[in-house]
């Protein structure tokens, strides 16, 4: 392959990747005027997927019934949004959506457990066991581990699965 032609394919996923924001932003502004809630809607790409957040100028209370508990509400919104954007592409979407910063909140929480998770097995030398999470909440946490050096499995069926911190 050459040059050429990578950039090209990157410039072609790019603009993929930003229709899929597009359209992902349009669901929801529909969304967001049947629920007559305020909000704004930003776009990003973040490495190989389109992203897209919900916030507001009001602290976000509004949007909290949006996230719901734990998070629950927040997963069935991004998942309406992927199948919006399946409907109008015909490609499966890898869209992230975050609510009032949620999940940027929750994604440093989890790094912050998975260093520290690490930092503890690496001092003890004995595996740990993570309560259950969602598939994004894992790989927050395998992330982390990674990057403190260690190595992480994920074990049991959803949706009880969870991550076990391995030594080396």
């Amino acid at each position: 392959m050459t040059e050429g032609t990578t950039s090209a394919e990157g410039a072609d996923t790019l603009t993929r990747l930003e229709q899929e924001g597009e359209i992902a932003a349009d669901y929801l502004e529909g969304l967001l005027d049947i629920a007559d809630l305020d909000g704004d809607i930003d776009m990003d790409v973040e490495g190989d997927r389109a992203s897209v957040s919900i916030i507001s100028d009001t602290g976000g209370r509004d949007l909290q019934k949006l996230v719901g508990r734990d998070g629950e509400v927040l997963e069935a919104l991004q998942e309406l949004t992927r199948l919006a954007v399946h409907r109008e592409t015909g490609d499966r979407s890898r869209l992230m959506l975050d609510i009032a910063e949620y999940r940027a909140t929750k994604r440093a929480e989890l790094a912050e457990l998975g260093a520290k998770t690490a930092a503890e097995v690496k001092s003890s030398g004995e595996p740990k066991q993570l309560k259950p999470m969602t598939p994004f909440e894992r790989k927050v946490v395998h992330d982390a581990v990674k990057a403190a050096g260690l190595r992480s499995e994920s074990e049991g069926e959803e949706p009880q699965r969870f991550v076990v911190v391995l030594p080396n």
